[in-house]
C-alpha cells in the first residue's frame, strides 16, 4: 500500500514536470518555432486573411500548440484564439454547439475524435494541398482531417523492479495475473483509448472486454489519472511498468533533472495490438465562419514550417511530412514495428469509450 509520502513526492514531480513545460520548455519551444518560420506555405495567402482571428479548440499539449500558433501568425498575420480541454470533453461540446460553434477548427491528440465528428457531418474538406503535404494513410480517407504527428506507445518500466525479460511480449498479457499488482493505468486518459481499439480491431470486442476486466483485476492502481503520473510513478518506484505514449518519457527527461531515474523504454512483440502508432490531427469545422483562415492554420501544421516546430521543440512527437526529421534524441521512427491499423481502422472515440465503461474502468 503507497504512503501519504509517496503520493506527496509523487504529485510534487509531477508540479515540477508541469511547471517547467509551461516556463522554460515553453520559451525552448517558441523560440523554436520562430526560428522554422521561413518557407511557410501559409504565406501565400497571408494579404487575402492578415488581421482575422480564428479560434481554435485544443486538445493538444498546450506547449506544442502555443509554438505552433506563434509561428502561424508570424508567417501570416492570422490570430489564434485557443480553448483547451481534453479532446473528449471539446467534441462533446463541439457536438452540443453544432452550427453555433465559435470554433473554426480543432487540433486533437488522437486522430479519433476528428473522426466522430467527421461522422457526424460536421467537418469541412481539408484543402488538397493540405493533405498533400502528409501521408495519405495518416489522415481521414474523405480528406475530412489532416494528419499533423505521430506517437508509439511503449512500456515504461523501472529496472530496479521488474528485468526488461519479464516484461510482458504482448499487451495480453497483462490480463494474465501473473502480473497481478505490477503495473498501473490510466484509462480515462484518452490516449490510451487507441490502445483498446486496436485490441478490439484485432481480436474482436468480446475479447477486449474481457481483457480490460483482466487489467482491472491486475492492476496495482486503475485509476491514474495521465501518461505524466504513469510515468512518474515507474520513474520514483511506486510501480513497475505501464503503457504510455513515448513522448512522455522524453518529455520528463528533457523537463526534470533525474526525472525518469533508472526507468527504461521496452515495446511489445512487433505488430502486437498494443505497439500502436497513433495520430494527431486537425480539422476545420464546418461551421467556421473563417474558412480561408482556418484552413491556411492546418496547412501550417503540415507544412515544413509548422512540422519543423516539432522537430525543433521539445514536444517528442514525430513529425510525419516526408523529410522534416525528429528530435534528435528521439529514435529514427523507421525503427518501431507497431501494428498496421491505420486512424480509419481504429475508427473513433466511441467503442473504445463504451469498451472501458462495460469493464468499469471509467
Amino acid at each position: 500500500m503507497r504512503t501519504m509520502l509517496s503520493k506527496l513526492r509523487r504529485g510534487a514531480l509531477a508540479v515540477r514536470w508541469r511547471i517547467a513545460l509551461a516556463g522554460g520548455v515553453g520559451l525552448l519551444l517558441a523560440a523554436g518555432a520562430v526560428s522554422g518560420c521561413g518557407g511557410s506555405a501559409a504565406g501565400a495567402s497571408a494579404s487575402a486573411t492578415s488581421g482575422q482571428t480564428i479560434t481554435l479548440y485544443n486538445a493538444q499539449h498546450e506547449q506544442t500548440t502555443d509554438a505552433m500558433i506563434a509561428a502561424f501568425t508570424k508567417a501570416t498575420g492570422i490570430k489564434v484564439r485557443v480553448v483547451n480541454d481534453d479532446e473528449d470533453v471539446l467534441t462533446a461540446q463541439i457536438e452540443q454547439e453544432g452550427s453555433r460553434s465559435p470554433a473554426d477548427v480543432f487540433y486533437t491528440e488522437n486522430s479519433n475524435w476528428l473522426q466522430q465528428l467527421a461522422d457526424r457531418g460536421m467537418l469541412a474538406k481539408i484543402d488538397a494541398n493540405t493533405l498533400a503535404n502528409v501521408p495519405k494513410a495518416d489522415s481521414a480517407a474523405d480528406g475530412d482531417w489532416a494528419g499533423v504527428s505521430a506517437r508509439i506507445s511503449v512500456i515504461v518500466y523501472n529496472p530496479a523492479k521488474i528485468s526488461a525479460a519479464q516484461l510482458p511480449t504482448s499487451i495480453l498479457d497483462m490480463a494474465n495475473p501473473k502480473y497481478k499488482g505490477e503495473f498501473e493505468i490510466a484509462p480515462s486518459e484518452t490516449d490510451f483509448w487507441p490502445i483498446v481499439a486496436s485490441v478490439a480491431r484485432a481480436d474482436g470486442d468480446a475479447a477486449a472486454l474481457a481483457w480490460l476486466k483482466g487489467l482491472k483485476a491486475n492492476a496495482g492502481n486503475d485509476n491514474v489519472p495521465d501518461n505524466e503520473t504513469l510515468t512518474s510513478d515507474v520513474s520514483q518506484g511506486v510501480t513497475d511498468f505501464a503503457v504510455i505514449n513515448h513522448y512522455y518519457y522524453y518529455r520528463l527527461q528533457a523537463v526534470v533533472s533525474g526525472g525518469t531515474g533508472s526507468a527504461k523504454l521496452a515495446y511489445f512483440a512487433p505488430h502486437d495490438p498494443g505497439y500502436v502508432e497513433a495520430i494527431s490531427g486537425a480539422a476545420v469545422l464546418k461551421s467556421s465562419k473563417h474558412q480561408a483562415a482556418a484552413q491556411e492554420f492546418v496547412n501550417f501544421l503540415t507544412s515544413q514550417a509548422g512540422q519543423e516546430v516539432l522537430e525543433s521543440g521539445v514536444s517528442f512527437e514525430y513529425p510525419i511530412k516526408p523529410g522534416v526529421a525528429a528530435n534528435p534524441k528521439l529514435p529514427p521512427i523507421s525503427s518501431y514495428q507497431p501494428n498496421s491499423f491505420t486512424p480509419a481502422d481504429l475508427g473513433t472515440g466511441e467503442a473504445a469509450k463504451q469498451l472501458l465503461q462495460e469493464a468499469g474502468l471509467i
